[in-house]
Parts: structure tokens; sequence; C-alpha cells
């Protein structure tokens, strides 16, 4: 062997030495798993979670004499709740936008604020209405006699809803159909063709409000041309989370709203939508989780009658885990293993014990296992 083979030996000794015989042998093979343990805790919602690698408590402060952890925490019975609150903003819901459909010059335009309901016409080109209906599914084509699908239903069930009758609402577009809409265009004021333009009507979930104008009347317009936005009618809170607090966003959910003068009412998340946001200025882009909130509670559509618009405050609640125990996050040691587990200190002596985790919340965590009880204590680092 050269001297250089014995000076490369030797660094690479010095570099990862062997693993002291007995227990902390065993503490260097678990503190492996270190890294994984922290992306696991992040993905769980835990925040910044401080597992500590059992081979550097001695370097934490810890009794390198007896091999005790530096510091303990007790073991908590609990209710634990995974929250967070977000400013929001008390409104009217998420905004859509209006495009025009039509070719032509836009001779009419509703006024900001405006509520349009069930057959009433949005705007107008060329002096024909386009008018608002309701549904879930956009139009995309012709209606016209022989024309079949869910869509046929979803317009003939406007028309029935609009008082006009000799037809049946199915998903065939028959002559008795055909009759119906011919006495509806006569009423709109436009050609009585007895078909139906995608662009003369606007399907939309229910009644409208609309929320500002892109647009004014001597306008051209044509496809694509954005009009104007529009909301629902009912009152709604809208929040942005970020991205990883997603799990707080599932509709259905019911969560607190806290309005301006510090009243407190329920509400329910109706709608989840991600939404990318462009670089502007100094800022970045970024992604993130719209939800908007419902207020169902007659309670909650009372109070708010005395706001407009205004910021408040709502609190989401992903989980809750009631009479639990549990133990800070930190707590938690990644084991060699798989899974993890705790450092039970029982007076000047401890043992490493898995357990089997649950929810996460306010850098707390539910745990089990054996030896697990109300009021143990388990090592911390420093």
């Amino acid at each position: 062997m050269t001297a250089a083979d014995s000076d490369e030996a030797f660094r690479e000794q010095q570099a990862d030495p062997p693993p002291r015989r007995g227990r902390r042998r065993h503490r260097t093979r678990r503190a492996a798993k270190v890294t994984a343990a922290l992306l696991v805790l992040t993905a769980a919602g835990a925040g910044t979670a401080a597992v500590l690698a059992p081979d550097d408590r001695g370097k934490a402060g810890g009794n390198a004499t007896n091999g005790l952890p530096p510091a303990t925490a007790e073991v908590l019975r609990q209710t634990l709740k995974d929250t967070r609150s977000a400013d929001a903003r008390l409104g009217f819901g998420r905004e859509r936008t209006a495009v025009g459909r039509l070719p032509g010059t836009l001779t009419r335009l509703p006024a900001s604020g405006a509520e349009i309901t069930r057959g009433k016409a949005l705007y107008a080109v060329d002096d024909q209405p386009v008018v608002v209906l309701y549904g879930s599914l956009p139009a995309y084509r012709v209606l016209a006699k022989g024309s079949e699908g869910p869509d046929v239903r979803q317009f003939e069930e406007n028309l029935a809803a609009l008082g006009y009758t000799g037809f049946t609402p199915d998903e065939e577009y028959s002559d008795a159909t055909a009759r119906a809409v011919r006495r509806w265009q006569d009423d709109l004021g436009v050609k009585e063709t007895g078909t139906v333009e995608p662009g003369r009507v606007l399907f939309t979930a229910g009644a409208i409000r609309v929320a500002g104008l892109e647009a004014e009347p001597g306008d051209q317009t044509g496809p694509g041309r954005k009009l104007l936005s529009y909301t629902g009618t009912a009152r709604a809170v809208t929040a942005e989370l970020d991205t990883s607090d997603r799990r707080l966003a599932k509709e259905g959910n019911a969560v607190q709203v806290t309005l301006p003068d510090g009243a407190a009412v329920q509400g329910t998340i109706g709608e989840v939508a991600t939404v990318s946001k462009p670089a502007e200025g100094q800022k970045k882009a970024e992604t993130k989780i719209k939800v908007v909130v419902g207020l169902t509670d007659a309670r909650a559509r009372e109070a708010v009658r005395a706001y407009d618009e205004a910021g408040v405050h709502v609190t989401f609640t992903a989980g809750t885990r009631e009479d639990v125990l549990t133990v800070p996050v930190a707590a938690l040691l990644a084991l060699a293993e798989g899974g993890f587990g705790v450092e039970l200190v029982q007076g000047a002596t401890s043992t490493y014990v898995p357990v089997t985790t649950g929810l996460f919340a306010d850098g707390r965590v539910e745990i089990s296992g054996s030896g697990i009880a109300r009021g143990a204590k388990v090592g911390m680092p420093k």
C-alpha cells in the first residue's frame, strides 16, 4: 500500500467511523430514517416537525453518561382539532365571466349589481336578447327537431318552468317542442325559427347578480369577447388557502365565520377550486385553493345583512379526535424497521416504544402503543 492509499483509508475512517457497540449502535440504525420522517410529518400537516435522531442526543446536551434524553414531555389526554384560520371576503361567492357568442353590436347591458332570473335578458346583441336559463350543461349546439340528449331535457325543463306547454320535457326535441319554442321566441321578440342557437341562452346554476361590466353599449362583440362578470345572488364567503392546506377544504364541511363585529356564524363549504395566479410586479406566480363558503343557516344570513362586502375570518376544521393520548410532534422518532416510536422514560431508564400515530394538530400528535398512558414521560430534544 502506498502512502497516498494509507492517507485515503484514514480519511474514510474519520468520515464514517465504525458504530459503537451496544445501545449506541442500535440508535445509529434508527437515525437512518429521520429524513424520511420529516417528509412524512410535513405531508401530514404537522408543520415543522423537529424529529430528533437518538444518536444526536449527546450533542444536543443530553446526559452522555446514562443515555437519557435532555428533556421530557408528558403524555396528555385531550381533544385534538386540526384547525386553521384564514382571512376571507364576504360577498356573493365566486365570480364567473360571460363571453359573447353572437357577432354584432352590443345594444343593451345590465347595471352592475342587477339580479337576473330565469327567462330574463342578460344583454342584447343587435337589439336581440340573450336569455338566462338554469342548468349545469353549457349551450354548445343548435337545438332543432330531431336533436336528442340531456341538453335537450335541460332546455325543455326551462321552457316548461317558464309556463310553456304542449310538449313533454324529455331528451327528444319534437315537433311539439318546436311549436313551444316559436311561442317563446315570439314573446322574446326574436325571429320565430323553432330552433335554438347556442348563443341565444346562457345557462347558470340559478339566479345571478352582475358583479361588473367589461364592455359597454355600442361595442362590437363576437365569440370569446368578455362582456361581464357575475356571481350567485346568495351571500357567500370566499377564502384562499395554501395548497398544503388542501385537506381543510372539503365540500360539505362545516366552518365558522367570524364577522367584523366579532359575531361567529356557521357556514358550509360549497365549492373548492384550484386557481393559478400569474406573476405580478414583485410577486411570484402562485397556486391557491379558492374556497366558497355558503351561509345556509338562517341566523347567519340574518347576521350578514348589515354588511355589503367586508373582511371576515374563516376557521376550517379538517379533523377532530376526542379523548385521545397526545405528545409533542418533536417527541416522535423514526424507527429503522419503519414507522414511528417514542422514548418512554421511567426513572433513570428509558425504552424505545413503537407507536401508531393519528391526527396531527397544533404541534401535537395522537399516539397509541404499549405502555403509552396519560402522565407517562417521553423523551424530547433540548
